[in-house]
């Protein structure tokens, strides 16, 4: 780390020094709080991270899925669409970067990936499952659960491009996502915030038991993390 890496550090950090990481704040002030932090040269995101009372150990537990955010992350996504046919212009329409099928798979079998979500049709299944070695790994296989596997191919295109987050269910039951940044306004963020909790309300399963929101944390990219008053949840 060079002198001036550690010198901005340093006085980032002393512009913290105001903030009171152990407190629970209450949403309002969580959103006050990060937004006011000294800014960076680049735009931040704004991450959130919550432990569920759950236990990914068990199917109907294990959460993962999507949803659009009512504001757009302003982060450019390049989504790659594995259809042909009418599929294919829906895709196209819809502003995928990459498009096709036996030719994409022959593409990207060297794991030179290029994308950062990819989306496929039901019927086309078989033929990027030959990538799944590749995919895998990385998050990046289509599936049903995140709706990247779907007859419903523009609609889900245009959804990733506007700012669909994804999530999936880590261990002790953590759950994490990009749900703003810091170029936003507070009341984008408060919105964005509350689609990101109501889903995680609406998909809660039937069989988990006890406090549900366990913890929940908002930071930025390269920031500290503020707890949120789960009891307002």
């Amino acid at each position: 780390m060079t002198a001036e890496v550690v010198m901005k550090e340093s006085k980032y950090k002393k512009a913290l020094q105001g903030s009171d990481f152990e407190k629970a704040y209450s949403i309002g002030e969580a959103i006050e709080t990060i937004l006011s932090q000294p800014k960076r040269k680049f735009i931040e995101n704004i991450d959130i991270s919550v432990v569920l009372g759950i236990d990914p150990k068990k199917a109907d537990q294990n959460l993962r899925g999507s949803l659009t955010l009512p504001h757009s992350l302003g982060k450019k996504v390049v989504v790659v669409a594995f259809v042909d046919g009418e599929k294919a212009e829906d895709a196209k329409k819809a502003g995928a970067d990459f498009i096709g099928v036996d030719d994409l798979v022959d593409k990207y079998k060297e794991g030179n990936i290029d994308f950062d979500v990819a989306v496929t049709t039901p019927a086309q299944m078989k033929t990027v499952s030959k990538l799944a070695k590749i995919l895998g790994p990385r998050g990046l296989m289509p599936n049903p659960k995140t709706g990247t596997v779907t007859e419903n191919i523009g609609k889900v295109v245009m959804d990733i491009k506007h700012g669909q987050v994804r999530f999936k269910t880590e261990k002790e039951g953590l759950i994490q996502g990009t749900i703003a940044n810091v170029s936003m306004s507070k009341e984008q963020l408060k919105d964005n915030l509350d689609s990101f909790l109501n889903e995680m309300k609406r998909i809660k399963p039937a069989s988990a038991k006890g406090i549900y929101f366990k913890s929940v944390f908002l930071s930025t990219t390269m920031g500290p993390g503020y707890r949120i008053d789960v009891s307002q949840i």
